[in-house]
């Protein structure tokens, strides 16, 4: 059985900026002062950049993540005005869904809420297996542990072992991908150009998912 795993943001959808401001909100709700540093959030999960924001503060860290959710729910509307799910993304996930020996979840660094959260303000959610995937809400050092912990997810579920593919948009998905023995698939619609995506060297890369019969064979190729 083939598992397609989807990153979120700037694979599937961009969520203009609103997770950014949640993850803003939320440390303000947590430490009562403004977060006015600048750090990187492409590629991460959600529990490596509470860290940083904290500083390394570990106790505040879970309610950090939990004030996260709130302020992203309470976002739920602007995201949907505001931002969009990328071309082509309903349809390939769409074809996937309906392709024999194919399940498709999520591997992102969101937190499981904040993913659900993401895809239904687009129309998504119903498209993937939320139980399959891994989240930044699970336990994680790097964001490949969370490749063991879908494929073993999945197992469970389907009866029968998976072979993972990634699909992301950041030399750090790729890097994920090969550090768990799993494909590929970068899409250069997100953070990163394309050529910083192949200077990753994944297994495919695609400017986007507009040409669904493209975008099908590439993710489905073994």
């Amino acid at each position: 059985m083939l598992l397609v795993l989807w990153d979120i943001d700037g694979t599937l959808v961009d969520t203009a900026g609103h997770g950014r401001h949640a993850f803003e909100e939320a440390f303000e709700a947590v430490t009562g002062r403004p977060f006015g540093a600048a750090i990187e959030m492409a590629g991460r999960t959600d529990h490596q950049i509470a860290l940083e924001m904290l500083d390394g503060g570990d106790g505040d860290v879970p309610r950090l993540l939990e004030q996260l959710v709130t302020a992203l729910e309470a976002r739920k509307e602007l995201m949907r005005t505001d931002g969009r799910a990328y071309p082509g993304v309903p349809e390939a996930l769409a074809a996937l869904a309906q392709r024999e020996g194919v399940a498709q979840s999520l591997l992102t660094g969101n937190v499981e809420a904040n993913a659900a959260l993401k895809l239904a303000a687009f129309g998504l959610e119903r498209l993937v297996d939320f139980e399959l995937g891994a989240y930044g809400s699970d336990p994680h050092e790097a964001r490949s542990d969370l490749v063991a912990i879908a494929r073993e997810r999945a197992r469970r579920k389907l009866g029968e072992p998976v072979e993972p593919v990634l699909v992301g948009d950041t030399p750090l998905d790729v890097r994920a991908a090969r550090e768990s023995g799993a494909r590929a698939v970068a899409v250069a619609t997100g953070f990163s150009p394309v050529e910083e995506l192949r200077a990753a060297e994944p297994d495919e890369l695609l400017a986007d998912l507009t040409d669904t019969e493209r975008a099908v064979a590439a993710l489905t190729r073994r």
